[in-house]
């Protein structure tokens, strides 16, 4: 018998810790929150190891996942959560983020445009009794334009191309973080909006798996 609370302090303690990961708040979301209770019940031993452990059963496809632990921390922090701040989810499977950023924010929608997925992130964040989340489903790429503009957006996952559509629903002082390429070149990235622009830069080097949607067009050569 696994003792879940055990690994999660050290998920927390040898994983996120030690990778620069210093605000309370997210610490203290990320040893409350049962992550294993996120994934299907033959993966709950994978929760929390330093990988990114499958959201979806064998069945599903595309395949979903949750972000690894020190992925989603270091995110969560870079985009500087704050207390009255809306957030946008994207591709929330099944809610596991958007439990930890319910912890952070004044509100947030989880966007899923599975719909297996979105039930999945309602039933497991009413279980868990966590308030201030709206699952939302449509198609990622699209993002949710009826609670724009967010303070923050965090993609759920990786993507080849700039979000172009998520990147207008930001407001003035808006921040979206997420994970841009494909190993060995892809970087975790944020983007602010300001000015009536918006620019990115990399911040630390991270791979993640692409969300449905995000995939960079195909290239023919003649």
């Amino acid at each position: 018998m696994i003792d879940f609370a055990a690994a999660r302090r050290m998920m927390v303690e040898g994983q996120v810790r030690t990778s620069d990961v210093t605000d309370k708040r997210l610490l203290a979301a990320m040893l409350e929150l049962p992550r294993e209770r996120f994934v299907p019940e033959d993966k709950a031993s994978l929760a929390y190891l330093d990988l990114d452990p499958a959201a979806t059963g064998p069945q599903q496809a595309p395949a979903r996942y949750l972000l690894k632990p020190v992925v989603l921390a270091k995110l969560i922090q870079a985009a500087e959560v704050k207390e009255q701040d809306r957030v946008l989810d994207v591709g929330c499977a099944t809610g596991y983020a958007s439990a930890v950023l319910a912890h952070l924010a004044g509100s947030v929608v989880g966007l899923e445009q599975d719909p297996a997925l979105a039930r999945a992130a309602e039933l497991n964040l009413r279980q868990l009794a966590i308030g201030k989340v709206t699952i939302a489903t449509a198609s990622l790429t699209e993002g949710w334009a009826a609670s724009a503009p967010y303070d923050v957006i965090l993609l759920n996952g990786a993507t080849e191309i700039v979000p172009a559509v998520l990147l207008r629903q930001l407001r003035e002082g808006g921040r979206l973080v997420g994970i841009l390429g494909r190993p060995p070149a892809s970087k975790a990235m944020l983007y602010l909006s300001a000015g009536g622009e918006v620019g990115g830069r990399p911040i630390f080097e991270a791979a993640a798996p692409l969300l449905p949607g995000f995939a960079a067009p195909a290239v023919f050569v003649f």
